[in-house]
């Protein structure tokens, strides 16, 4: 009976045309293989072949980049089983979340999964601003990803603002009937702000208007702020995500050049 040699295996295995056609590059340790097997994996491609030292110590970056992604990435999943025992509807809205709280399996972790994340999301987002501010990453040549940046924290905002309704309790309604009143006083936009005489807006047709349809808040709200928060926002948040981390990889990570 012949021995198994495991090398000879390997090595046919590594040589197959099957096998190179997924990792193109092997295994050597030079620096041009580095890169080369960086930017030819589908994971290690998002991040910089090359990274300064100090640009990855925890005390520089507080890791809150990652962690709002990951916090975002919470919310998707745990949304999405939201959505399956929720119906956008002033009817059954709030009688569907009690429903999830209390009978559905996992029904409350999910939801408070899926709040707190929301809640840390808008944390971390603020920290992670900060901290590029203060050491200075905002500068040539990023500075077209941090305007990028300032886009998805005003999208992780309107995620965070239109999700707070879809309870359809009194707290939400109340909570969105104040914040939205900003809108009511908006120059041009809202009839309570000024010169709105501009443009000739009123109750019925002024930006406030425009986020509730209608003149007050309603059923139509409620349906509104639901397309807002599971389909607009996340998408378009996940086109701006995805440039974000190309100009990462492009640019580098943070910190001088």
């Amino acid at each position: 009976m012949a021995k198994f040699d495991w090398n000879e295996t390997k090595r046919q295995i590594t040589d197959s045309q099957a096998w190179q056609s997924i990792f193109r590059h092997g295994y050597e340790d030079t620096p041009r293989n580095r890169i080369l097997m960086v930017s030819g994996n589908v994971w290690l491609h998002l991040h910089p072949s090359k990274v300064q030292k100090h640009a990855v110590r925890l005390r520089f970056t507080w890791c809150m980049g990652g962690i709002t992604f990951l916090l975002f990435l919470v919310t998707v999943v745990t949304g999405v089983y939201l959505m399956f025992y929720y119906r956008p509807t002033a009817e059954y809205a709030y009688a569907d979340m009690k429903y999830l709280e209390f009978d559905m399996p996992f029904g409350m972790l999910m939801r408070n999964m899926h709040r707190w994340a929301a809640h840390g999301m808008v944390i971390a987002v603020w920290l992670h601003m900060f901290r590029v501010f203060m050491t200075g990453s905002y500068k040539p040549p990023r500075e077209f990803n941090w305007v990028v940046g300032v886009i998805l924290l005003v999208l992780t905002l309107l995620l965070s603002f239109t999700g707070y309704l879809l309870p359809w309790d009194q707290l939400s309604i109340w909570a969105v009937t104040v914040g939205s009143n900003m809108a009511r006083a908006t120059p041009l936009l809202g009839h309570g702000g000024p010169f709105h005489e501009v443009l000739g807006v009123n109750p019925v047709y002024d930006a406030r208007a425009f986020i509730f349809g209608g003149a007050e808040i309603g059923p139509h709200t409620l349906l509104r702020f639901y397309i807002l928060h599971c389909i607009f926002f996340p998408l378009i948040a996940g086109i701006f995500m995805a440039v974000h981390f190309w100009r990462i990889r492009r640019d580098g990570m943070s910190g001088p050049l």
